[in-house]
């Protein structure tokens, strides 16, 4: 069977019913997707199939075969893509588990809507984040979308940190 990942195509030999997960993961080799709960509750393994979000490990490779995969390994080549600037930026990675995940439902918010708003935002983002960064996560967006400038994001961090006494 033949899939399309990132552009290029991999041929494989995997039983038919394998979750699509293992075979980017384990077959193909492109780590950054992730396995989170398996029950496609949680949104760590969130890939791009022809545009739309699935999570990889509920859906049959068979299924996705012929069809156009994307991965965190193909949003960009070496991280220039402005969700992955932003998301570096704020730190908004803590343990990081999620955030392939994370960084791929935004790509394909941002794609779907250019500006969106914490509605938006708040609405499309459905992936847990066991850290807790979801604000992080809306000022990357919004940074990633030109809505918020960096330097007064960090600054508000910088504030709320003195408020804390952190």
């Amino acid at each position: 069977m033949d899939l399309n990942i990132n552009g290029s195509t991999y041929s494989i030999d995997v039983e038919p019913n394998m979750p699509l997960l293992w075979a980017i993961r384990e077959i193909v080799g492109l780590t950054g997707t992730k396995y989170g709960c398996g029950i496609a509750q949680c949104g760590a393994c969130t890939i791009q199939l022809n545009g739309e979000l699935i999570r990889s490990c509920s859906i049959p490779v068979s299924a996705a075969a012929g069809q156009k995969i994307t991965t965190i390994e193909g949003l960009s080549k070496n991280s220039s893509n402005a969700i992955q600037q932003a998301w570096l930026a704020l730190d908004v990675p803590q343990c990081g588990y999620c955030q392939s995940g994370q960084i791929m439902a935004a790509a394909a918010l941002v794609k779907r809507k250019p500006k969106p708003t914490d509605q938006d935002i708040d609405a499309a983002m459905a992936n847990i984040c066991r850290c807790g960064t979801y604000q992080r996560i809306r000022d990357g967006i919004h940074v990633a979308t030109g809505q918020k400038k960096l330097a007064d994001v960090l600054k508000g961090y910088e504030n709320s940190n003195k408020s804390q006494n952190i």
